[in-house]
């Protein structure tokens, strides 16, 4: 037994470097039982080959609306409907963020990047976070979804407010802040539903209003349910990545020099720091009956975490687990999650990550960390808001 505290309170090395922490984790045990979280039990999953077990088993660890509370009111789709309706909503969904699709937003994405990078290159420093992680999915995803780019300094505090509140000091006050700005979501939603529904427009709102599956189409709490997780997940997974790769590449300046010489290493190079980085660190299911995991026995209603970071740097699947090689086959990783509920934007999300790092080294080839910053990650999805870098 573990006491999550041992956790909660990680210092900042460990939330900057938390590779050392998985292989501990690993090393105490494949699952381990943990005490202290919320109001219930908890057992985490670090190794890669239970990880896995658990992703294809939805109908055992579900992710459904009890799973984890981020201030919905009915569970989010696709990411908290399990098989076979999940089904469904994929076949739906899965088209709208194809690859094709996504192919036709590089070009538009490429520019943004160029104009976000000649804002502060004369300057020759500036806070990643602020100056380009943070904007550029934002103003990608917003327009692409169809809300206003003039409202992402509200939205994006939105979302924090969703995954990073602050103020809060126990359980019982996070729980509150996080349905409070749920409220606030949903609102926006709502309003801009409704002006969809009276006069559609060229966007990804109007497109799941008018989709259907089978002759089935979506209703308004169905297009509201899907638009609430995607407003979450489109406005901070790719910052959060952004943050943790260009952070590596300013500390790591020999692996930079890597891309800098030979661009077409960068595609290798953003499966490596996902897998290495593993921006979303981990995942929680709920055990929807008991069961037992590589013997640790599992009761019904146990939070089930599920170390996503601790299988990507696990011994038992990857060769020399703790170096980053560029020139690695990393299709086994797992940044995306996996099973039924694998990230629905992971093309989106590779396209921003890829040409963001083929625009920046191209643009600003060599830089490092401020003198004196000591980075400040976040845990659950690392952002690093004094990512302050020079040139």
């Amino acid at each position: 037994m573990m006491n999550l505290d041992d956790i909660e309170g990680m210092d900042l090395e460990l939330l900057a470097h938390p590779q050392p922490m998985y292989k501990l984790l690993r090393e105490g045990g494949a699952v381990t039982a943990v005490d202290g979280f919320g109001d219930g039990p908890m057992v985490l999953v670090a190794t890669a080959e239970q990880i896995k077990e658990v992703f294809a088993h939805p109908e055992i660890y579900s992710s459904g609306l009890d799973a984890v509370d981020i201030g919905q009111i009915r569970p989010l789709i696709p990411l908290q409907i399990d098989p076979p309706r999940h089904k469904y909503f994929r076949r739906l969904l899965d088209p709208i963020l194809g690859r094709q699709t996504i192919a036709d937003l590089e070009p538009q994405t490429r520019e943004l990047v160029k104009e976000l990078i000649a804002a502060v290159k004369d300057d020759g420093a500036c806070n990643f976070h602020h100056a380009f992680a943070e904007p550029l999915p934002s103003t990608v995803f917003l327009q692409l979804l169809g809300l206003p780019v003039s409202r992402t300094k509200e939205f994006v505090a939105l979302k924090d407010g969703i995954i990073r509140p602050s103020g809060v000091h126990n359980h019982e006050e996070r729980v509150a802040a996080v349905h409070k700005t749920g409220q606030e979501i949903y609102a926006i939603l709502r309003e801009t539903i409704d002006a969809r529904t009276t006069e559609p427009q060229n966007d990804m709102i109007s497109m799941f209003l008018d989709a259907e599956v089978d002759g089935e189409k979506l209703t308004h709490d169905d297009v509201e349910d899907i638009l609430y997780l995607f407003f979450l997940a489109g406005l901070d997974t790719v910052t959060a990545s952004l943050d943790c790769f260009m952070s590596f590449l300013a500390q790591h300046p020999e692996h930079r020099q890597q891309l800098v010489d030979d661009p077409s290493l960068i595609p290798h190079a953003v499966e490596e720091m996902l897998r290495w980085e593993s921006p979303v660190q981990g995942v929680i299911r709920l055990a929807a009956e008991d069961t037992e995991l590589a013997g640790c026995p599992i009761s019904k209603g146990t939070s089930v975490s599920v170390m996503i970071g601790s299988a990507n740097t696990d011994e038992a699947v990857w060769e020399r687990a703790d170096e980053v090689d560029f020139h690695r086959d990393t299709k086994g990783h797992i940044a995306f999650g996996g099973g039924n509920h694998r990230c629905l934007g992971a093309h989106l999300a590779r396209m921003e990550l890829r040409v963001a790092l083929e625009e920046w080294l191209a643009a600003v080839p060599d830089f490092s960390l401020k003198e004196g910053i000591e980075l400040k990650y976040s845990q659950g999805l690392r952002a690093v808001e004094n990512l302050e870098l020079v040139w």
